[in-house]
Order: C-alpha cells, then sequence, then structure tokens
C-alpha cells in the first residue's frame, strides 16, 4: 500500500472532500480543550503543517480549544509515550511521521506497541523528499552520474542525515543501498546542520524535505538529484525521481498521521475524523500546502491502520537490510 499510496494521494484527497458532505455531524464543544502532541520539534515540517490548520480544527470541532504541545525526543518515542498513557476521551491526539513506524525495528525496546497501543483516526498529507549534494564538490547531476562518482573512491565520501535511525538516514540509505555504493554516514542533531553542512562542503551528499532546501537550490548552493517518492514535485518539475532514473528501490516520502489513544471510543473517532477532513480541506489550510509544496492525502481510520501496518513493515526490512541503528 505504501508505494500506490503516494501515487494516490489525490485520489484519496477527492474521497475525503465526498466522505465529508456525508460525515458524522461533530459532537457538541467538549468542555475540555483538545490536547495535540507533535513528537517533533517546533519549527519542523510536522509542526509547520499542524499548526496551519491549528484555527480550522477548531472551528470544526464547534470552538473547542485546540493547545498544541511539541514534545520532541528519541526519534519521537517521548511524544508518543505520552499519547499512550493519555486517557482515551477524546481529549488527547497526536500526529506522528514516518519515524512512528521505523522506530520499532531501530530501538532494542520500545515502551509501547506501535501498532496496538493507539487508534488511528486520519491520514493528513506529508512532504516530498529530495536527494541533494554540493555543487562545487560533487560533479554529479543525475542519479547515475552520482553513482559513478561515489564508485570512483569507495569510502571516500560521506552523506549526512538528521539523526541515526531517522526517516533521512533511511531514504538516503535506500539510494545507497540501491547504487552499490561504499560511503560513509554521518549523523546529525536534526535536518538544519546537516544542511548546512552540505552546503558548506563537509559532507557530499544528503536527503532533506523539500521546503528547507527551495531556497538553496535556487540560489545554487546546492544540486538536486532526485525526489525519493514515486512521483515528481510541482514546483521542481524538471527534477525526476530516483525511481525514474534507474533506481526502482528508492520509494520514500515524508507522511504524517493523527492517532489517538489505544481504546478510543468510535464515536470519538468519528468526530475527530469528521473535524480534520474538515479542518484540512479549509482553503487557507489547502492553500498553505500548495505554497510549502506539501501535498493532502486524507484517509479512512481503517484506511489509516492498514497503511501504519504496512509501513511498519515495509520499513522493518528496510532497516534490517542497511543495519540501522538509533543514537
Amino acid at each position: 500500500m505504501s508505494t500506490n499510496f503516494f501515487r494516490r494521494h489525490v485520489v484519496f484527497a477527492a474521497a475525503a472532500l465526498s466522505a465529508l458532505a456525508a460525515a458524522t455531524p461533530v459532537l457538541a464543544q467538549s468542555t475540555s480543550s483538545l490536547r495535540v502532541i507533535l513528537p517533533v520539534g517546533a519549527g519542523s515540517g510536522v509542526d509547520v503543517i499542524v499548526r496551519s490548520a491549528q484555527t480550522a480544527l477548531s472551528k470544526a470541532l464547534g470552538g473547542q480549544a485546540v493547545v498544541i504541545e511539541n514534545l520532541p525526543g528519541a526519534g519521537g518515542i517521548t511524544g508518543t509515550q505520552a499519547l499512550v498513557n493519555a486517557a482515551p476521551d477524546g481529549n488527547t491526539v497526536a500526529f506522528i511521521s514516518n519515524n512512528h513506524s521505523v522506530n520499532p525495528s531501530v530501538f532494542k525496546k520500545m515502551p509501547y506497541d506501535s501498532l496496538n497501543d493507539i487508534t488511528p483516526i486520519s491520514l493528513v498529507g506529508g512532504s516530498p523528499f529530495i536527494l541533494v549534494v554540493n555543487p562545487n564538490k560533487v560533479p554529479a547531476k543525475n542519479a547515475k552520474e552520482l553513482q559513478a562518482f561515489l564508485k570512483s573512491k569507495p569510502d571516500s565520501y560521506n552523506y549526512g542525515s538528521s539523526g541515526n535511525g531517522t526517516i533521512l538516514h533511511l531514504a538516503a540509505a535506500m539510494f545507497v543501498d540501491a547504487a552499490d555504493v561504499q560511503v560513509k554516514h554521518i549523523p546529525y542533531k536534526g535536518l538544519g546542520p546537516m544542511v548546512t553542512d552540505v552546503i558548506g562542503g563537509q559532507i557530499e551528499f544528503g536527503v532533506s524535505a523539500l521546503g528547507p532546501v527551495m531556497g538553496h537550490l535556487a540560489s545554487g548552493k546546492l544540486r538536486a538529484i532526485g525526489v525519493t517518492g514515486k512521483q515528481r514535485v510541482g514546483a521542481i518539475p524538471d527534477v525526476p525521481t530516483i525511481a525514474e532514473q534507474g533506481f526502482a528501490s528508492v520509494d520514500v516520502a515524508g507522511w504524517i498521521a493523527l492517532v489517538g489513544p489505544k481504546s478510543l471510543p468510535t464515536e470519538q473517532v468519528k468526530r475527530l475524523h469528521a473535524a480534520v477532513l474538515a479542518a484540512f480541506n479549509d482553503p487557507e489550510v489547502k492553500a498553505g500546502f500548495a505554497k510549502r509544496n506539501d501535498f493532502l492525502a486524507l484517509t479512512s481510520p481503517q484506511e489509516t491502520a492498514a497503511f501504519l501496518r504496512t509501513e511498519q513493515a515495509r520499513y522493518g526490512e528496510l532497516v534490517t537490510k542497511a543495519g540501522l541503528t538509533a543514537n
């Protein structure tokens, strides 16, 4: 489902619009605020996307206050643990991302079951990832040329990531594996420092969400080699995917999903799902997605649960193959 999901996210979004019209009426406003946990830092892609819909979500919930709380740490485990420990009363939810499905294969011990200790509500969408190089150190202009450049001097070049075992580490490792090259991995504490060092020439390449590097691509400080998902991105239509350049196994993009604690009552799942459909189909929210080059992909709770199962299994195989470990 993973590969097809990103190929068909527009279809899902269209289906969500139809579902919205027939959605279960929103329940009466709760006397408590809705606590929205983000297991990521402020200013991250997930944080920006969720905060862009905060006002619309409150409106869709009949005026219920929406309080966003950033609880980063341990690849998202810290914040998700807080969600798992919350009462299943419909007043605490979390927006998780790819790392939620990667963590069970990277960390030897998890304080919760990533699939069974949550209640899936809806996928929301996400951001495309792109492989970038330092144009002054890497002459390659496409994936095949990058492969040849890296093969010319095995173990002489470096790629960076936002941290060991993160989704951006895994995305870069997918290319390294598909290209069959020997390069060193340099983990950073976040995406920003990694991008800075690619620009500075301390490392040759890395994978980033598109938003944080768009300006650097325009200025020529970075060169785009390819999109790591299965679809090209409208903002950079001339940049092909890595897959269409001959590396079909490279297929990953960032995603965000809304979940609640385990055993969340059905009526609360319906209430929150209807609110998410309304909030993320708000014209201003959708305009923000387009401006940031993010994509919208709304799904039913059942589709969300199936997607999370598929992603965890897929990433598990990739983590084992790449030998990734957490910090």
